[in-house]
């Protein structure tokens, strides 16, 4: 008896211990259940967390994101990371090629001067829009249109009202007397208006759409001057000129922008001045325009990784704008329409081969965050400078109150870089971006911003020299190299392929040399003949097509140009513009 009764409180004992377990671990099930409710998302743990940053960069940049046991380190120098395994297939402070093409942008034969086809009783005056570089879009197209119209041109008015609120006007940002020369066989240019009866002439103020073409401008502008008054004004004048024009057109687009608008000395001598510090600070630079403003960032509708503070400022300043909707933060960034911050502009260019011993100028207006958000890219680059840095408050002072004569020196060192990197689409990058191909292809580099954003978000799950070598495959087709852009495509002052001369004939002798040296039957006579080949073209083929950038997707069918439309906030602007005239002036620049 005394057996079965053991074995019944055993037994009992067991089946106590049984729900006393279950019970603990349904109550454990519960509380990891409402902690993985708190918890945050995956996405939002692996952006950036600009606004807390506190990492100390020593022998090796830790990656802010991740933790201590993260395979992802950034090489503080270059040749720790080549000596790690990276290669880079190209010199990083030039461009493939660029030596065989050129600007040119003479008249040819045909083109008329402008003293035999002006017509003295015709006089077309435009009011820009803008910032600096908008209105810097809009002269140049109103140049051509006062020959399309056949006109006499008045010197146009600056906007002196938009969000930027400058007060200059046109003599004090530009030098007027050389635009006006350099122009004389184009077309006649006068600084205001004669007078009618003694009194001062007031012209007929109209709009005209935007991108109107030739045919728009006979039709729209032309029977106003003819039948009414003579003198015609065209208010808000920002791309309202076609992209596609007569070769001879966009040839004097090009003469006009590349050429004519000099700035004025004042400004041109001081932007001379601070290019003059960096170079004694370097022999090459990195210049960065970088747009990272409250005001962009709210409009972008992205996720900066600033948690529920950021979503509320940002918030705030985005009701201010009727039209915007609300967005999804992560599909604005799988598209590309997000603005890189500070820090992954830093990592692309540590990637794509930049030491952190390179000197970098920073162009900017105020950074969400301030130094905080900025500290992640002071670490990667230490050597950072912006033209208050590298230039006194007094000598600053005659620009300091007027947004485009700061925009222009900016301008200027920006130009004058070794390579230019931008994070965004707005005017002053794609003005330069076309610039810089017409004066021979120096390095511009656009962030590939839809490739990117995943490699970004994944970083912390991979090696550095797997991080780099995915950087520098995505970034082909976005470097600024000759032909990365089919003719034709995308706006006409980022790429003026009108204005674009190849030298056939050196391309020519530059791939028999390289055939001949391939083959080891390059002789004596044909290596003193061929001197003009340097060493980053002995690998040129006939054959080689321009680099794109490899995709995983079915949009490999994309040339990069439609690519490049998404690759920076000002890419969808037009659905905001007519109803937002203080947004579109905020972005423009």
């Amino acid at each position: 008896m005394a057996l079965p009764r053991r074995r019944n409180l055993s037994y009992n004992r067991f089946r106590s211990l049984v729900k006393f377990i279950s019970s603990i671990s349904g109550v454990l099930l519960i509380l990891f259940a409402f902690l993985s409710f708190l918890a945050p998302s995956p996405n939002e743990s692996q952006h950036f967390h600009l606004r807390h940053h506190h990492n100390s960069f020593n022998a090796v940049v830790e990656d802010p994101v991740t933790s201590g046991d993260s395979v992802f380190h950034v090489p503080v120098r270059l040749h720790s990371f080549l000596s790690s395994g990276g290669k880079l297939d190209r010199d990083i402070w030039s461009s493939r090629n660029a030596k065989f093409f050129y600007g040119c942008s003479n008249v040819s034969a045909k083109f008329a001067k402008a003293e035999a086809v002006s017509r003295p009783t015709r006089y077309l005056a435009i009011a820009t829009s803008g910032g600096l570089n908008q209105q810097r879009t809009g002269i140049t197209d109103a140049v051509v249109a006062a020959r399309i119209l056949n006109a006499t041109l008045v010197v146009p008015k600056l906007d002196q009202k938009s969000f930027w609120k400058d007060a200059s006007n046109f003599s004090e940002i530009f030098d007027v007397d050389w635009f006006i020369s350099s122009l004389s066989k184009d077309v006649k240019i006068i600084k205001q208006l004669p007078k009618r009866g003694g009194k001062s002439w007031t012209p007929y103020t109209m709009r005209v759409p935007r991108k109107c073409s030739e045919r728009c401008y006979q039709n729209r502008v032309l029977p106003v001057i003819l039948k009414r008054h003579h003198a015609v004004q065209l208010n808000k004048f920002d791309y309202r000129l076609a992209n596609k024009l007569d070769t001879d057109l966009q040839k004097l687009r090009c003469r006009v922008n590349y050429h004519a608008l000099k700035f004025a000395d004042p400004i041109l001598e001081m932007g001379k001045t601070l290019v003059h510090r960096m170079r004694m600070r370097s022999k090459r630079y990195i210049a960065l325009h970088l747009r990272f403003e409250p005001d962009m960032l709210a409009f972008s509708g992205c996720d900066y990784g600033g948690g529920e503070k950021e979503r509320n400022e940002l918030g705030a300043i985005r009701k201010r704008w009727k039209t915007l909707h609300k967005n999804n933060p992560d599909k604005q960034r799988r598209q590309g329409k997000c603005p890189l911050t500070p820090e992954e502009v830093g990592l692309m260019l540590r990637a794509l081969g930049y030491g952190s011993d390179v000197h970098i100028y920073v162009a900017s207006g105020e950074v969400y965050g301030g130094e905080e958000t900025l500290r992640p890219l002071k670490s990667l680059f230490p050597n950072f400078y912006s033209k208050d840095t590298i230039a006194t408050k007094e000598e600053l002072a005659p620009f300091s109150s007027f947004s485009s004569r700061m925009a222009a020196l900016d301008f200027i060192v920006c130009d004058e870089s070794d390579v230019f990197v931008t994070n965004n689409n707005g005017n002053m990058a794609r003005i330069l971006a076309g610039r810089r191909k017409y004066f021979g292809h120096k390095p511009t580099i656009r962030p590939n911003a839809k490739k990117l954003y995943r490699l970004f978000l994944s970083r912390s799950n991979m090696t550095w020299e797997a991080f780099a070598s995915r950087v520098r495959t995505f970034q082909r087709g976005f470097m600024g190299e000759p032909k990365e852009v089919r003719p034709g495509r995308g706006e006409f002052h980022e790429n003026p392929s009108a204005c674009i001369c190849e030298d056939s004939e050196a391309r020519e002798k530059a791939t028999t040399y390289s055939r001949g040296k391939k083959n080891g039957k390059l002789d004596d006579s044909s290596r003193k003949k061929e001197v003009i080949v340097s060493d980053d073209q002995n690998d040129y083929d006939d054959n080689d097509e321009p680099r794109w950038p490899d995709l995983d997707d079915d949009e490999n069918q994309v040339w990069p140009q439609e690519k490049l439309h998404y690759n920076g906030t000002g890419s969808d602007y037009d659905a905001v513009i007519s109803d937002e005239p203080e947004l579109e002036e905020m972005l423009s620049d």
